[in-house]
Protein backbone atom coordinates (compact mmCIF):
# COMPACT_ATOMS: atom_id res chain seq x y z
CA UNK A 1 0.00 0.00 0.00
CA UNK A 2 3.23 2.52 0.27
CA UNK A 3 3.98 2.14 -3.22
CA UNK A 4 -0.22 3.00 -3.91
CA UNK A 5 0.05 6.19 -2.02
CA UNK A 6 3.35 7.14 -2.94
CA UNK A 7 2.21 7.10 -6.50
CA UNK A 8 -1.09 9.18 -5.64
CA UNK A 9 0.96 11.49 -3.83
CA UNK A 10 2.99 11.63 -7.05
CA UNK A 11 -0.28 12.37 -9.17
CA UNK A 12 -1.38 15.11 -6.95
CA UNK A 13 1.53 17.25 -7.95
CA UNK A 14 0.94 16.53 -11.73
CA UNK A 15 -1.43 19.74 -12.97
CA UNK A 16 -4.55 18.22 -14.67
CA UNK A 17 -3.57 20.03 -18.09
CA UNK A 18 -1.09 17.17 -18.30
CA UNK A 19 -3.37 14.72 -18.70
CA UNK A 20 -4.61 15.99 -21.90
CA UNK A 21 -1.14 16.84 -23.41
CA UNK A 22 -0.04 13.04 -23.00
CA UNK A 23 -2.95 11.96 -24.98
CA UNK A 24 -2.19 13.80 -27.90
CA UNK A 25 1.03 12.53 -28.08
CA UNK A 26 -0.35 9.35 -30.52
CA UNK A 27 -1.88 11.98 -32.33
CA UNK A 28 1.01 13.93 -33.02
CA UNK A 29 2.94 10.15 -33.54
CA UNK A 30 -0.10 9.76 -36.23
CA UNK A 31 0.85 12.98 -38.10
CA UNK A 32 4.34 12.29 -38.05
CA UNK A 33 3.32 8.84 -39.98
CA UNK A 34 1.52 10.65 -42.64
CA UNK A 35 4.19 13.08 -43.21
CA UNK A 36 6.91 10.48 -43.43
CA UNK A 37 4.61 8.48 -45.93
CA UNK A 38 4.98 5.53 -43.06
CA UNK A 39 1.21 4.26 -43.45
CA UNK A 40 1.63 1.42 -45.44
CA UNK A 41 -0.06 -0.04 -48.80
CA UNK A 42 -3.59 1.79 -47.34
CA UNK A 43 -3.36 5.09 -45.83
CA UNK A 44 -6.60 5.81 -45.47
CA UNK A 45 -7.58 2.78 -44.00
CA UNK A 46 -4.64 2.76 -41.79
CA UNK A 47 -5.57 6.48 -40.35
CA UNK A 48 -9.16 5.46 -39.99
CA UNK A 49 -7.89 2.05 -37.83
CA UNK A 50 -5.51 4.28 -35.83
CA UNK A 51 -7.78 6.41 -34.67
CA UNK A 52 -10.24 4.43 -33.63
CA UNK A 53 -7.96 2.08 -31.83
CA UNK A 54 -6.61 4.76 -29.83
CA UNK A 55 -10.30 6.35 -29.18
CA UNK A 56 -10.68 2.63 -27.51
CA UNK A 57 -7.96 2.75 -25.60
CA UNK A 58 -9.23 6.43 -23.84
CA UNK A 59 -13.24 4.64 -23.41
CA UNK A 60 -11.76 1.67 -21.75
CA UNK A 61 -8.98 3.29 -20.16
CA UNK A 62 -11.20 5.83 -18.39
CA UNK A 63 -13.87 2.91 -17.18
CA UNK A 64 -10.47 1.30 -15.25
CA UNK A 65 -10.26 4.73 -13.25
CA UNK A 66 -12.71 3.60 -10.86
CA UNK A 67 -12.00 -0.11 -10.69
CA UNK A 68 -8.62 1.33 -9.99
CA UNK A 69 -9.16 3.42 -6.93
CA UNK A 70 -12.02 0.73 -5.99
CA UNK A 71 -10.04 -2.49 -5.48
CA UNK A 72 -6.21 -0.91 -5.78
CA UNK A 73 -6.70 2.40 -4.15
CA UNK A 74 -4.75 4.14 -7.12
CA UNK A 75 -6.43 7.58 -7.06
CA UNK A 76 -6.59 9.04 -10.95
CA UNK A 77 -10.36 10.28 -10.53
CA UNK A 78 -8.36 14.49 -11.53
CA UNK A 79 -7.76 12.31 -15.16
CA UNK A 80 -11.05 10.98 -15.67
CA UNK A 81 -12.35 14.47 -17.82
CA UNK A 82 -9.25 13.97 -20.03
CA UNK A 83 -9.46 10.75 -20.44
CA UNK A 84 -12.99 11.07 -20.96
CA UNK A 85 -12.92 14.27 -23.80
CA UNK A 86 -9.84 12.75 -25.59
CA UNK A 87 -11.79 9.56 -26.25
CA UNK A 88 -14.16 11.74 -28.07
CA UNK A 89 -11.99 13.43 -29.99
CA UNK A 90 -10.55 10.70 -31.19
CA UNK A 91 -14.18 9.22 -31.94
CA UNK A 92 -14.94 12.51 -34.05
CA UNK A 93 -11.43 12.11 -35.79
CA UNK A 94 -12.23 8.66 -36.80
CA UNK A 95 -15.91 9.98 -37.81
CA UNK A 96 -13.83 12.67 -40.00
CA UNK A 97 -11.56 10.49 -41.98
CA UNK A 98 -14.35 7.62 -42.63
CA UNK A 99 -16.33 10.97 -44.06
CA UNK A 100 -14.19 12.68 -45.91
CA UNK A 101 -10.87 10.67 -46.95
CA UNK A 102 -12.95 7.22 -47.54
CA UNK A 103 -16.61 8.60 -48.56
CA UNK A 104 -14.95 11.98 -50.26
CA UNK A 105 -17.91 13.19 -48.54
CA UNK A 106 -20.47 12.06 -50.87
CA UNK A 107 -22.96 11.44 -48.86
CA UNK A 108 -25.29 9.47 -50.97
CA UNK A 109 -22.27 7.05 -51.18
CA UNK A 110 -21.63 7.23 -47.21
CA UNK A 111 -25.33 6.34 -46.55
CA UNK A 112 -25.06 3.37 -48.60
CA UNK A 113 -22.09 2.13 -47.20
CA UNK A 114 -24.32 2.52 -43.88
CA UNK A 115 -26.53 -0.07 -45.23
CA UNK A 116 -24.33 -2.41 -46.54
CA UNK A 117 -21.83 -2.44 -43.65
CA UNK A 118 -24.50 -2.35 -40.22
CA UNK A 119 -21.59 -1.73 -37.88
CA UNK A 120 -20.55 1.67 -39.37
CA UNK A 121 -24.40 2.72 -37.58
CA UNK A 122 -23.18 0.98 -33.85
CA UNK A 123 -20.26 3.31 -34.71
CA UNK A 124 -21.90 6.62 -35.29
CA UNK A 125 -24.34 5.55 -32.32
CA UNK A 126 -21.67 4.78 -29.83
CA UNK A 127 -20.96 8.80 -31.29
CA UNK A 128 -23.76 10.20 -31.21
CA UNK A 129 -24.13 8.97 -27.05
CA UNK A 130 -20.78 10.69 -26.76
CA UNK A 131 -21.80 13.94 -27.60
CA UNK A 132 -24.02 14.81 -24.50
CA UNK A 133 -20.88 13.45 -22.43
CA UNK A 134 -18.59 16.00 -24.16
CA UNK A 135 -20.69 18.56 -23.59
CA UNK A 136 -21.55 18.77 -20.38
CA UNK A 137 -17.78 17.73 -19.24
CA UNK A 138 -17.47 20.81 -17.34
CA UNK A 139 -18.10 21.94 -13.93
CA UNK A 140 -21.10 24.28 -14.70
CA UNK A 141 -22.86 21.34 -16.28
CA UNK A 142 -22.12 19.69 -13.31
CA UNK A 143 -23.71 22.00 -10.99
CA UNK A 144 -26.38 23.03 -13.27
CA UNK A 145 -27.61 19.62 -13.94
CA UNK A 146 -26.89 17.78 -9.86
CA UNK A 147 -27.84 14.71 -9.93
CA UNK A 148 -29.13 14.29 -13.13
CA UNK A 149 -25.07 14.76 -14.23
CA UNK A 150 -24.40 11.53 -12.97
CA UNK A 151 -27.15 9.93 -14.53
CA UNK A 152 -26.33 11.58 -17.90
CA UNK A 153 -23.05 10.07 -17.97
CA UNK A 154 -23.91 6.53 -17.31
CA UNK A 155 -23.96 6.69 -21.21
CA UNK A 156 -20.46 5.92 -21.56
CA UNK A 157 -20.89 2.45 -20.90
CA UNK A 158 -23.76 1.44 -23.51
CA UNK A 159 -21.16 3.96 -25.97
CA UNK A 160 -18.19 1.64 -24.93
CA UNK A 161 -20.02 -1.40 -25.51
CA UNK A 162 -21.01 -0.07 -29.23
CA UNK A 163 -17.76 1.14 -30.02
CA UNK A 164 -16.66 -2.54 -29.07
CA UNK A 165 -18.99 -4.13 -30.99
CA UNK A 166 -18.70 -1.91 -34.04
CA UNK A 167 -15.05 -2.56 -34.14
CA UNK A 168 -15.05 -6.68 -33.88
CA UNK A 169 -17.91 -6.84 -36.50
CA UNK A 170 -15.63 -4.79 -39.51
CA UNK A 171 -13.79 -7.53 -39.19
CA UNK A 172 -13.79 -10.74 -41.46
CA UNK A 173 -12.74 -13.10 -38.74
CA UNK A 174 -12.76 -11.84 -35.34
CA UNK A 175 -8.82 -11.66 -33.84
CA UNK A 176 -7.85 -12.82 -30.52
CA UNK A 177 -6.70 -8.65 -29.64
CA UNK A 178 -11.21 -8.64 -30.72
CA UNK A 179 -11.80 -11.15 -27.92
CA UNK A 180 -9.57 -9.38 -25.30
CA UNK A 181 -10.93 -5.59 -25.99
CA UNK A 182 -14.85 -7.56 -25.87
CA UNK A 183 -13.80 -9.52 -22.41
CA UNK A 184 -11.87 -6.36 -20.92
CA UNK A 185 -14.91 -4.33 -21.26
CA UNK A 186 -17.65 -7.35 -20.04
CA UNK A 187 -15.35 -7.18 -17.14
CA UNK A 188 -14.95 -3.38 -16.32
CA UNK A 189 -18.66 -3.28 -16.93
CA UNK A 190 -19.43 -6.59 -14.78
CA UNK A 191 -16.85 -4.81 -11.88
CA UNK A 192 -18.59 -1.45 -12.29
CA UNK A 193 -22.22 -2.12 -11.36
CA UNK A 194 -20.72 -5.37 -8.98
CA UNK A 195 -22.65 -4.46 -5.45
CA UNK A 196 -20.29 -3.04 -3.35
CA UNK A 197 -20.02 -4.62 0.34
CA UNK A 198 -22.13 -3.52 2.94
CA UNK A 199 -19.90 -2.48 6.06
CA UNK A 200 -19.49 -5.42 8.19
CA UNK A 201 -19.64 -8.29 5.34
CA UNK A 202 -17.23 -10.09 3.81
Amino acid sequence: MRAVEAVNNALRRVPSWAGYLAGLIPLAWLVWRIFTNDLGADPVKEVEHTLGKIALWFLVGGLCITPLRRFAGLNLLRFRRAAGLLAFLYVALHLVAWVVLDMGMLWAQAAADLIKRPYLFFGILAFAMLIPLAVTSNNASVRRLGRNWRRLHWLVYPAVLLGVVHYLWQMKVVSTEGWIWLAAVISLLAVRFWPKSRPGTR
